[in-house]
């Protein structure tokens, strides 16, 4: 199943998920309905927030599906360590039409639990590493943006709300 994607301005991209506690079917089905979503998007990462979901979960995969082995989920996922800063164009399946250059840790270890609860440790480079820090961002309320210049988010902001008034977010 495919889910509408949250788009910036609701509610539920501004605040933090709750932990996921049940590791069940259920929890395995959206999974898989998060990764078609993600793909349908054209996404290489997706968190549970931008389908209206309250929950710590996200998936990855930098492969944009070429490469089965290469996806990921991610359940209560927390950063424990991050080296190193690169400066990119980056973009949100939630922010639409917007890139902008953000900095972000070139490498980040990130600890999480997997479909069954079993917990596991990851280390990512480059796109993964941006991917890691991005979704979790978003289980903790946050958007790339909010790591951009005032000036940069605000303009972002200001073409969003002309948007809206347009009716065409």
């Amino acid at each position: 199943m495919i889910y509408p994607i949250v788009k910036y301005g609701q509610k539920v991209l501004e605040i933090s998920a709750e932990p996921v506690t049940v590791f069940d079917g259920d929890l395995a089905k959206l999974v898989a309905d998060m990764f078609e979503t993600m793909y349908a998007a054209s996404g290489v990462g997706l968190a549970a927030p931008q389908i209206g979901i309250g929950k710590r979960l996200c998936v990855i995969d930098i492969t944009s599906g070429q490469d089965p082995q290469s996806k990921l989920a991610l359940v209560n996922p927390i950063i424990v360590g991050t080296e190193g800063k690169v400066a990119q164009d980056e973009g949100c399946l939630s922010l639409p039409d917007f890139r902008a250059s953000t900095t972000r840790p070139a490498r980040v270890t990130v600890r999480a639990q997997d479909l069954h609860g079993e917990e596991f440790t990851m280390m990512g480079e480059g796109l993964l590493a941006r991917a890691f820090c991005h979704e979790t961002d978003h289980l903790n309320g946050t958007l790339f943006i909010q790591h951009l210049s005032r000036l940069k988010r605000d303009s972002i902001k200001r073409k969003i709300k002309r948007l809206m008034k347009a009716g065409e977010w």
